[in-house]
């Protein structure tokens, strides 16, 4: 398993005593696992998983008010991993069928239990590294001349003209984008993710939160720290760290 590699997870289990021993494997041989809540039926977890929007379910099968298909069913499309944790054998082909990779019977060994959270991380992985490729395709171009980029919305993805791209600024996990002479879009994509899509030709990260377009900005104050003005009349700053990479790139 990644040492990086943070899996947000959630426990579907309606016996208290199965929560608290998978609570504490996890955290004794699977310290990349991190539970963020516990539901004792499937209905209360499709609740704390669309709350929590987990990577990972660790999914009882037979549950009070229903079983872990139900669950399944009313949350499709699934968009987390699942490993199953049951003590009954009989269900793993139809477990299968739901796409589910991974079926651990309890008791719980620990073998099993790190083999199914390491695939599992394998998995999240190669994701994120589509979901790259996938945005790197939402670029599209307009004559074979005029790049445009893909921005992520709750309606589907906005196109903008990347020349329009002004600057970007970290909102935390999201990203407000800055367009020439319209509002500002808060994207759900890191800073991050936007620095590997971006041309560098024309796109410089100047501090951890901010990225410019170099052709938006206007001039540059080095007084108190170095300060750029851009198009829009906002300034923003760069970071001591990248000041010298600025003055290359700018000034060069």
């Amino acid at each position: 398993m990644s040492d990086t590699l943070i899996i947000k997870s959630v426990i579907i289990e309606d016996e208290p005593g199965g929560v608290v021993t998978l609570r504490g494997l996890l955290k004794e041989y699977c310290p990349n696992v991190t539970v963020l809540g516990d539901a004792p039926n499937p209905i209360k977890g499709a609740e704390l998983i669309r709350s929590v929007k987990p990577d990972l379910v660790f999914l009882d099968i037979e549950m009070p008010y229903g079983n872990g298909f139900d669950l399944l069913d009313a949350l499709s499309p699934v968009f987390f991993e699942v490993i199953f944790v049951t003590a009954f054998n009989q269900y793993a082909v139809k477990a299968f069928k739901y796409s589910a990779l991974d079926y651990v019977l309890k008791p719980v060994s620990i073998i099993e239990l790190k083999g199914a959270v390491n695939r599992v991380a394998k998995r999240l992985v190669e994701k994120d590294i589509n979901s790259k490729v996938e945005n790197l395709l939402k670029f599209v171009k307009l004559d074979g001349q005029t790049p445009k980029i893909g921005l992520p919305t709750s309606d589907g993805y906005r196109l903008e003209f990347l020349k329009d791209i002004i600057y970007l600024q970290a909102k935390g996990s999201y990203t407000e984008v800055f367009i020439k002479g319209k509002k500002s879009e808060l994207v759900a994509r890191s800073l991050g993710d936007f620095e590997e899509m971006l041309p560098t030709q024309k796109f410089s990260r100047i501090h951890h939160s901010t990225i410019v377009n170099s052709d938006h900005v206007k001039r540059f104050q080095d007084e108190k720290g170095l300060f750029l003005e851009m198009t829009d009349g906002q300034s923003v700053e760069v970071s001591k760290r990248r000041k010298a990479e600025f003055f290359k790139r700018f000034l060069s």
